[in-house]
């Protein structure tokens, strides 16, 4: 039986599946269908961060986690893309699993600009689990939307265990920007025919929609996280997907609220986003040995407080101009 030796652990909201359905592609590589496996997370921790996962139960049992892995044959890659993998310090412990697993293991981590990531985790948290407050409250609030972002901070749960030379890093939007020169490089890292082209539609999956359902808030019942606990339980957790949609529409009607993510201003929360994020860009950039002129929105606006190596950073915007006109990205990635 085949046993995963490739591990796409993230970021989320950063092109995963995307980067996985191009891998699959591939005749040398196989990539597990379903994505977002989990089975190298605690059950209790991924039960409240994600129940849903928790619900499909790879987590509970290596046998059934295996079969996913059946008809890989003789495929030298075999990997899982699972974003939960990348979600320190609300799921810990991963990077231990996975290696006690498998050893030799090796890992790809695909990050994005980190503004524009963390906003996109909301509308997500939005859609799929009735996050209800406004969007700068549910980000100064909740940890989980900016621990993700943190990309050094994720990736140091793993250098703790393996050294860089084993994980490869890639960005989303060089990915998008010269897809097929990616691929080439991380077909090369991987030992498999760098020349391999993929059919690809160019769109990349799991686009947000132009209209979201945002859960009502019900106030008292919210503050008393009443609301959620009821999200959580087994009972809930095993009939929600099986509520027909004409129900959920009904639902819908009474309990949320047409949204236009385009339509809502967000310079407040880049506001608030951007020094922080810029710090830890400093400390992914120090990690890595090199600097993120593409991400346009990070680099956009005035840093505060700016260090030396963030004075420099201020002066990436006609970096990024450049990188955007040109379309060809700096090498990326580890050999």
């Amino acid at each position: 039986m085949a046993i995963p030796n490739l591990f796409l652990i993230g970021s989320m909201r950063s092109g995963t599946t995307y980067l996985s359905e191009l891998l699959g592609a591939h005749p040398a590589v196989f990539m597990s269908s379903p994505k977002e496996l989990c089975h190298f997370v605690d059950g209790k921790a991924l039960r409240r961060a994600w129940p849903h996962m928790w619900l499909q139960g790879y987590w509970r049992d290596v046998d059934k986690y295996l079969e996913v892995f059946a008809d890989a044959g003789n495929a030298p890659v075999v990997g899982e893309a699972s974003i939960a993998y990348s979600q320190a310090p609300m799921l810990v412990g991963v990077p231990a699993r996975i290696l006690a697993f498998n050893p030799s293991a090796r890992f790809i981590y695909i990050m994005r600009d980190p503004i524009e990531r963390t906003i996109s985790h909301y509308w997500h948290q939005v859609r799929w689990s009735s996050e209800r407050r406004p969007m700068l409250e549910a980000i100064r609030s909740d940890p989980q939307y900016t621990d993700v972002s943190h990309y050094a901070r994720q990736l140091k749960e793993y250098l703790g265990h393996v050294g860089l030379e084993r994980i490869y890093v890639l960005t989303y939007e060089a990915l998008l920007a010269n897809t097929t020169g990616e691929l080439r490089r991380l077909y090369a890292w991987l030992g498999v025919d760098p020349d391999f082209e993929p059919r690809r539609s160019g769109i990349p999956a799991n686009e947000r929609p132009e209209v979201i359902h945002q859960t009502h808030s019900f106030g008292v019942l919210d503050r008393l996280g009443l609301i959620d606990r009821l999200r959580r339980t087994s009972m809930y957790i095993r009939i929600s997907p099986r509520i027909p949609n004409a129900v959920r529409r009904l639902i819908a009607r009474f309990t949320a609220h047409p949204v236009r993510p385009d339509d809502v201003p967000v310079a407040d929360v880049r506001a608030f986003l951007r020094p922080r994020q810029h710090r830890e860009t400093e400390e992914l950039s120090a990690l890595l040995g090199r600097s993120f002129p593409e991400w346009l929105t990070l680099h956009a606006g005035p840093v505060c407080r700016c260090t030396p190596v963030a004075q420099r950073a201020a002066s990436f915007g006609s970096a990024a101009a450049a990188f955007a006109r040109s379309r060809r990205p700096p090498p990326i990635g580890s050999s």
